[in-house]
Formats: C-alpha cells, structure tokens, sequence
C-alpha cells in the first residue's frame, strides 16, 4: 500500500520538507495547520479566536483537497502558545466542530512555543470511507 501527498493551494504551502497531508489506505494525516490566510501569507488577525478560524478554514481546504470532511477526522491535536488563551481557544473551537448531534473527534491539546505571532495550530488525522 503506497502513501500520497495531499496538496492544495487554498492552505498555507509547507515551510519545509513535509506535506500538507499524506494518505494511505484510508487513513489521512493532515499536518499542523495555523492561523496563515493563504491567499495572503498574513497571520490572522483579532487573537487566539480569529486565528482558530483561519486554523479551521486551512484543515477544511485540505480535507477537501483530499475528499475529506471534519466528519471523516477522529483525533484532532492542538497546540497553544499560551494556556490564558485556553478559554477562548475552546469557545471557538467548540463552534466550528459542532457537527448537530455528531460526535465531535477526540482532542489533544498541549502548550508549546510557536513562531512570533501565531497562537494556535492544529493537527488532525482522518480515517476514511
């Protein structure tokens, strides 16, 4: 079973040697997405909050990218630069993966040192169909 990169254009392209997301078989890891609007290479603007949406509107270009959806994603990681921002980190969060009854994907969430200005990233591993 080989492996196949994911790319797209609507995502911040990688900064280094790594795919935006790889799939084998049915499982597709996406990579660490943050808070960067692709179309302009700025980090998003208005705090932890604003830039989990830019996180969201990334990991959605590249599930689609992969035919994927929020719903194929089983395990989410996040990571924060700064546990003040856990509150309205979550408040977000918990608005873009409500799925009406579905059951959101199991999360990590750890506190880790990212480049100047971005708050957040999250990571994500879908399994599908």
């Amino acid at each position: 079973m080989s492996k196949s990169a994911v790319s797209t254009d609507a995502a911040p392209a990688p900064v280094a040697a790594y795919s935006q997301a790889v799939r084998k078989g049915n499982i597709l890891q996406v990579a660490g997405q943050v808070g960067i609007d692709p179309a302009t290479g700025t980090v998003a603007d208005g705090g932890v909050a604003a830039q989990t949406r830019q996180v969201f509107a990334n990991l959605r270009a590249v599930l689609d990218a992969a035919g994927a959806t929020l719903d194929d994603v089983v395990m989410m990681r996040a990571y924060l630069t700064d546990t003040a921002h856990f509150a309205e980190f979550n408040d977000a969060y918990n608005e873009l993966v409500a799925h009406g009854g579905e059951v959101p994907p199991a999360r990590t969430t750890v506190y880790v040192g990212l480049p100047a200005g971005l708050l957040v990233e999250i990571d994500a591993l879908a399994v599908l169909d």
